[in-house]
C-alpha cells in the first residue's frame, strides 16, 4: 500500500483534477466510432496545454492524434481511447435507467476516463524526463474508433508504431489487475445480397428476393456454430434488411457478420467458411453477393517481462483507495445486478464470488489460472507490432456488465475518478521502470521477437480497404 512512494506518482497527483476535467467533458460529449469530433478536439487542446508535438489526422483518420514529448532515447507509447457506444445515454450518478439524450450514446465502456488517465501519464512521464534530463520519448495515442473500428489496425497498417520500442494501456474494470492478454481476433464483413425487384402479390416469380439470401445465410451461420472451435463467436446485424413495404421483393439486402477466433489462423478458416455460406445462399436465392470487410483487428499477444513489471509496480501502488461514501453508490448499482453478473466477474480471476464486495479491495496476482469469456480489441495489432502490456483498474462497483448502462451511470463517480488516476500511476509508473532499464526492454523485445519468429504478423485488414471516416 504505498508504502515507499515512486516520485512519478506525485507528478500524476499534481494534474488530477485537470484530467479528471478532461474525463468529465468526454463523458458528456459522447461520440461513436470515427464521429469522435469534439473529443478529438479536448484531447488535441489538452496536449497542446501540456507541451507535446502534436500530429493530428493520424494514418488519415481525423479523430486520431498523436502527441509527442522529448529527444533520443527509447520511446513509450501510451495508448488512449475516447469512443462512445450507441444505445447507451444514461444519466450519470443514478442507479436506475435513465436516458439523457434521446439519441442514445453514452460511455457504457469507460473510454472517457481511459484516455484521460492514458493522457495524464504521459504527461507525468513527459515532465519526469524533462525534471531529470532523461533522454527518452513518450508517446500519446488519441485513438478512437476502439468499439468495431479498429483505428489501431489501422494506425499500425501504416507504420505509427514502427519506431516504438514498447507499448502501455489500461482499460476501466471492476477490478485491479495486469491484464491477462487473452482475446479473440475478429472481422466485421459486410455481405450485399442483390436481386430483382417485383410486384410481391401479381408477380412474385419474376422477382428475386435478397433477404432471402440474407435470411438462408444467416441460417447457414446458425447450423455452423455446432462444428467452430468452442471459443470461437459469430454475430450478425441486418444493416439493411430490404425495405418497409411487403408487397415489393426486396431487390438489396445487407448484413454484416462479426467473425471472432482465438488467433488469426483460426479467423481465417472461420471467414472462409462464412464466404461459401454466402456464396450458397445467393446461389439458392437466384442473386449476386457482394463483400466488403469493415474492420478487423488481432488477438493480443501477451508479454511475461512486460507483465511482471506491471505487477511489481501495481503491487508496490495497491489498489484504488475507495472509502465508505464510494461504497454507498457503489452498493446501489450493485443491488441492480445479478448474482450471475457479480460471480462473472470473480470467475474472471478464477475467485471464489463474494456478493457482498462492493468496490475491488485487491490487486489479482498476475498468474491466475484463465477461465474464458473474452472480447476483442484492436490493442491486439498494437501488440504484434510491438511489446504491448495492459492494467485492468477498478472504476466501477464489482460484477458491472460492460456496455450497460450501469456502467454509464457510474461514468463520473468520485470512484471512478480515482481509479482513473490509479490507473494513470500503474502506467507512469511501468513506463519509468522502461525508460530506466535497459534490461527490461531487451527481455521485453526479445519474448515479443520470439513469438514473431514463429507466427508473423499479417494485418487482418485488407490493403484496399480504408478507414470508414464519416464524411468521405
Amino acid at each position: 500500500m504505498q508504502t515507499n512512494e515512486n516520485p512519478i506518482w506525485s507528478m500524476v497527483e499534481t494534474k488530477r483534477e485537470a484530467f479528471i476535467g478532461l474525463a468529465d467533458r468526454i463523458f458528456d460529449m459522447p461520440e461513436i466510432a470515427y464521429t469522435e469530433t469534439r473529443s478529438c478536439a479536448e484531447h488535441t487542446q489538452m496536449l497542446r496545454a501540456e507541451g507535446f508535438r502534436i500530429k493530428e489526422n493520424a494514418a488519415g483518420i481525423p479523430t486520431a492524434v498523436i502527441g509527442e514529448a522529448g529527444q533520443g532515447g527509447p520511446v513509450i507509447a501510451i495508448l488512449g481511447e475516447y469512443d462512445a457506444l450507441p444505445g447507451l445515454s444514461q444519466q450519470p450518478g443514478l442507479a436506475e435507467p435513465k436516458m439523457v439524450d434521446t439519441s442514445g450514446f453514452g460511455h457504457g465502456c469507460g473510454h472517457n476516463l481511459l484516455g484521460s488517465a492514458a493522457m495524464l501519464a504521459a504527461t507525468a512521464i513527459k515532465d519526469w524526463i524533462e525534471a531529470e534530463g532523461i533522454e527518452a520519448r513518450v508517446r500519446y495515442y488519441g485513438c478512437p474508433a476502439e468499439e468495431g473500428g479498429a483505428a489501431k489496425t489501422y494506425m499500425v497498417r501504416e507504420g505509427l508504431f514502427d519506431d516504438v520500442d514498447l507499448a502501455i494501456t489500461w482499460h476501466p474494470a471492476s477490478f485491479n489487475g495486469v491484464d491477462d492478454a487473452h482475446s479473440l481476433a475478429n472481422t466485421r464483413i459486410d455481405f450485399t445480397f442483390t436481386g430483382k425487384a417485383a410486384h410481391a402479390a401479381s408477380a412474385p416469380e419474376l422477382g428475386r428476393s435478397a433477404l432471402d439470401a440474407v435470411e438462408l445465410m444467416n441460417i447457414g451461420v446458425n447450423y455452423m456454430r455446432e462444428h467452430m472451435p468452442d471459443d470461437a463467436r459469430v454475430h450478425y446485424a441486418y444493416l439493411d434488411a430490404g425495405g418497409i413495404a411487403p408487397n415489393v421483393v426486396p431487390a438489396k439486402a445487407t448484413v454484416r457478420h462479426l467473425v471472432r477466433s482465438r488467433n488469426l489462423a483460426g479467423l481465417a478458416d472461420l471467414v472462409a467458411r462464412v464466404h461459401a455460406i454466402s456464396e450458397g445462399a445467393a446461389l439458392m436465392s437466384g442473386v449476386r453477393v457482394e463483400s466488403k470487410v469493415f474492420s478487423a483487428v488481432s488477438n493480443l499477444l501477451g508479454n511475461r517481462p512486460l507483465e511482471e513489471a506491471m505487477q511489481a509496480e501495481f503491487d508496490a501502488l495497491g489498489p484504488v483507495p475507495f472509502d465508505a461514501n464510494d461504497e454507498k453508490f457503489a452498493a446501489e448499482i450493485r443491488a441492480t445486478l445479478t448474482n450471475d453478473d457479480i460471480a462473472d466477474t470473480f470467475r474472471l480471476l478464477n475467485m471464489k464470488p463474494d456478493y457482498e464486495m462492493a468496490l475491488c479491495d485487491f490487486v489479482a496476482p498476475l498468474d491466475r489460472l484463465f477461465v474464458g469469456g473474452i472480447g476483442s480489441t484492436d490493442v491486439g495489432d498494437v501488440s504484434w507490432a510491438v511489446p504491448t502490456v495492459q492494467a485492468n483498474v477498478a472504476t466501477c462497483a464489482m460484477g458491472t456488465p460492460f456496455h450497460t448502462w450501469q456502467l454509464t451511470a457510474q461514468g463520473k463517480e468520485p470512484f471512478a475518478h480515482k481509479g482513473m488516476i490509479h490507473a494513470a500511476k500503474v502506467m507512469a509508473a511501468t513506463a519509468r521502470a522502461m525508460i530506466l532499464s535497459d534490461e527490461l526492454r531487451t527481455s521485453a523485445k526479445k519474448a515479443h521477437a520470439e513469438h514473431l519468429a514463429t507466427f508473423p504478423y499479417k494485418c487482418p485488414i485488407p490493403a484496399d480497404v480504408h478507414p470508414p471516416v464519416v464524411g468521405e
